[in-house]
């Protein structure tokens, strides 16, 4: 037979072979072979419709090793019903063991130990409220506002998640220790968290990857005219560093050092191990440190940041006259640092100011900031100018509603 022909009979017994089958869902193979080991008495008690608790389940998880997280509101009534019923805790652990055997098989990320469903951060913090599925509901009580932004919602199912603490307690080394941790690798970036007590964002990945290209051709073809050498020798600021979402796209873009301030000492602690696993020096400053000098490749400060600007005053002019980024990363609003953000960036950069926009507002809003920081530079006497040059959308927060950052170049006058 001719070479042609191999070749076509070869496409044609491609064509004629059936489809593949669609790999099952772990979670749904987890939970049949849960529900057939279920005592039969059992499932006459409950009166059990097996074929909707399965349709009830969920289709898709998110793998953080050794962690599984599963999608926010997953198992529903019906499962709630069921988990308040005469069903242990130990009948519902051999589920979520399960669950995670067959999720590590079907990853291949070696053995995961852990699962929790994920909730949005609460605005405000609560108290009585379930830390499991196994937990009777209690009512919550709204507190002040959650500006740690704790993960307080997330219901954790199956696997140690370390000490639980008492809201508003500062942890000890020891806690730190006994804690569990997770990390993932984005942009080639590894970042570490733990998820009782800090948040982790999937959707800014987005916005991390644009951070990193920031002084390469942009979309519209424009270059932020940046050499290599000058990010060599220039420093960003991030008033916002949680676990350093941005601190550490900064710092792989090149620049010289990053400063950053944090609230949350657990969002510190995972920032500093994260610096650690990157191979990146850090040092963390706390109260009393009066350090005006750093040779580390980030600094972070463990205080609200409204201290910035007095910090950076006392600090050497090496860092705080290099300044070219200065980044304000809190939703739903960073609004309360855009005026001390222009004034910490004292010659020429850019400002990215984070906020939930409607999509129907997103120019008018824009404009809006623009008039803003020229009142503010007025008022200061600072004849430097601003140009609202762009508006990235990053993800949405909600029907019509978008997480923007807005970037604010500033230059000198005459620039």
């Amino acid at each position: 037979m001719s070479p042609t022909k191999d070749h076509h009979s070869y496409k044609e017994s491609r064509r004629d072979r059936p489809p593949k089958p669609k790999p099952a869902n772990p979670i749904e193979e987890a939970v049949k072979t849960w529900l057939s080991r279920l005592p039969t008495d059992l499932h006459e008690n409950l009166k059990l419709d097996v074929s909707r608790l399965i349709q009830l389940t969920p289709k898709r998880w998110v793998v953080y090793p050794p962690m599984v997280l599963l999608p926010p509101g997953c198992f529903g009534e019906e499962w709630r019903a069921i988990l308040r019923s005469e069903i242990s805790t130990e009948i519902m652990g051999e589920l979520w063991r399960l669950l995670l055997e067959r999720i590590s098989k079907r990853e291949g990320k070696g053995v995961l130990t852990h699962l929790a469903i994920n909730s949005g951060i609460p605005p405000n913090k609560a108290t009585d409220h379930p830390s499991s599925l196994n937990s009777e509901v209690g009512v919550e009580t709204l507190e002040s506002e959650n500006i740690l932004r704790t993960p307080s919602g997330l219901i954790m199912l199956y696997g140690n998640f370390g000490p639980s603490l008492p809201l508003g307690n500062a942890p000890r080394g020891t806690d730190f220790e006994e804690a569990f941790w997770v990390s993932t690798k984005q942009n080639g970036i590894t970042q570490v968290w733990a998820p009782r007590h800090t948040m982790f964002s999937r959707g800014n990945v987005k916005e991390k990857a644009r951070v990193l290209d920031f002084h390469s051709a942009n979309d519209t073809g424009r270059a932020r005219s940046v050499t290599k050498e000058e990010l060599a020798s220039a420093t960003a600021v991030d008033l916002y560093a949680g676990i350093g979402y941005f601190v550490f796209s900064y710092v792989k873009m090149g620049m010289k050092q990053v400063l950053g301030w944090e609230l949350n000492p657990w969002s510190v602690e995972g920032l500093r191990r994260g610096a650690v696993a990157n191979g990146w020096s850090i040092k963390v400053i706390k109260d009393g440190d009066v350090s005006k000098s750093f040779d580390e490749k980030i600094v972070v400060f463990s205080e609200d940041n409204v201290e910035a600007a007095e910090r950076l005053r006392g600090m050497d002019s090496s860092a705080t006259e290099t300044i070219k980024h200065v980044n304000c990363g809190l939703l739903p609003t960073s609004e309360m640092t855009w005026e001390m953000a222009i004034h910490i960036l004292r010659g020429d950069g850019w400002l990215h100011l984070h906020e939930n926009v409607g999509v129907d507002d997103i120019q008018a809003r824009k404009s809006r900031i623009g008039d803003m920081f020229e009142r503010w530079l007025t008022k200061a006497s600072d004849h430097r100018t601003v140009k609202m040059e762009h508006v990235e959308m990053v993800k949405t927060f909600a029907p019509g509603v978008w997480h923007c950052v807005f970037d604010v170049n500033v230059t000198s006058a005459g620039v």
